[in-house]
């Protein structure tokens, strides 16, 4: 395996499947076994998940709610989902550990970096939820940081599309995909591949940067043996 430490970034949009809101049972069984089949071949595996798919911080303005309270809701639905992925992975017996940034003993462990590391090694994935645990942050950056805290290899984005293209694929049919691109290219594009924050973060501390389907059976697998998958931001 080409990476053998990994945090694996998912939203919480892609938890909906075919639904139009909350979590697809048949999706979480189909990441659960993506991830069951790289932890078989003794990759480490961290994963954060956002929780667009119950409620975004960035919604509370619109809806007259506070930014920071809004925030705080959006934490908790990461937890959520990191509650249901827990559940779907254990339901395949693969050990894991749901660690919170915000503390709640009752269902989770609270961050602690080294014993992040501990289950790690152990073999055991590694959920982190809550985000930062700090208002105005994305999951994007709560990934990165969790990162780079883990010492990763890699932030793998899984996503709907199959890289980074020059345009949204979705909208343009000439758009093309990199196979690789550098950060500077990145910035001087303006290629939305996460938000300032957490792409500086993973700029200044030799982060790459992984993007792919992670919809596509198989490519998880394919990603963490450094077959041709997705679009690399590196230096």
């Amino acid at each position: 395996m080409q990476y053998k430490r990994i945090l694996l970034k998912l939203s919480g949009e892609a938890l909906m499947g075919k639904e139009k809101y909350g979590i697809d049972p048949k999706k979480l069984t189909d990441y659960a076994n993506e991830i069951n089949e790289i932890t078989a071949l003794g990759v480490e595996v961290a994963i954060v998940i956002g929780g667009g798919n119950i409620y975004r911080g960035i919604q509370s303005e619109g809806a007259g709610f506070d930014r920071v309270q809004g925030d705080y809701m959006g934490m908790l639905a990461t937890i959520i989902n990191g509650m249901a992925l827990q559940s779907a992975l254990e339901k395949i017996d693969i050990q894991t550990r749901l660690l919170t940034a915000i503390k709640m003993e009752q269902i989770a462990e609270p961050y602690i970096r080294r014993k992040a590391i501990r289950h790690l090694e152990k073999g055991r994935v590694v959920i982190f939820g809550g985000g930062t645990g700090n208002p105005y942050f994305t999951t994007d950056t709560a990934a990165t940081l969790r990162a780079i805290e883990i010492e990763a290899d890699v932030i793998l984005k899984g996503t709907r599309v199959d890289g980074i293209y020059t345009a949204d694929p979705e909208k343009d049919e000439t758009a093309k995909m990199y196979d690789s691109i550098s950060f500077d290219e990145v910035y001087k594009k303006e290629l939305k591949v996460m938000d300032m924050t957490a792409f500086t973060l993973c700029r200044e501390n030799n982060l790459p940067i992984k993007v792919f389907n992670m919809n596509q059976n198989g490519n998880l697998k394919k990603v963490c043996a450094g077959e041709k998958v997705g679009t690399l931001v590196n230096f």
